[in-house]
């Protein structure tokens, strides 16, 4: 399984994001493998959005403290799960995915400026 965490930089102990869609990086962790990679976000990607790359890297869930509602929608269309509330750093996110604190995202739970 793939999980992406929108982060300030390319590292695990990197902060999560506040905005997904301005982050500087992606970060996708393989909780298989146990491999990590930062993607820029728009970095070689300028045509696509940051649920489109995301998609293109494989991921499964994205980790985030918040979210539009258009985006979510996107990821929703790619089958691709949104979990709310993570907060910290990037490794945090996914400690707290593992041991399922982390929300499911709904439309109710967009960003409201996003609304």
């Amino acid at each position: 399984m793939k999980v992406c965490v929108p982060a300030e930089g390319k590292t695990p102990d990197s902060r999560i994001g506040e905005h997904f869609g301005k982050v500087p990086y992606y970060l996708i962790f393989d909780l298989d493998s146990g491999e990590m990679k930062a993607i820029p976000n728009m970095g070689d990607h300028e045509n696509l959005y940051p649920p489109e790359i995301i998609k293109h890297e494989g991921a499964d869930v994205l980790l985030c403290a918040g979210i539009g509602r258009r985006a979510l929608k996107m990821f929703e269309d790619f089958g691709i799960k949104v979990y709310t509330c993570a907060r910290g750093t990037a490794k945090d996110a996914v400690q707290m995915f593992k041991k399922g604190v982390l929300k499911e995202a709904e439309e109710k739970d967009a960003c409201i400026g996003h609304r």
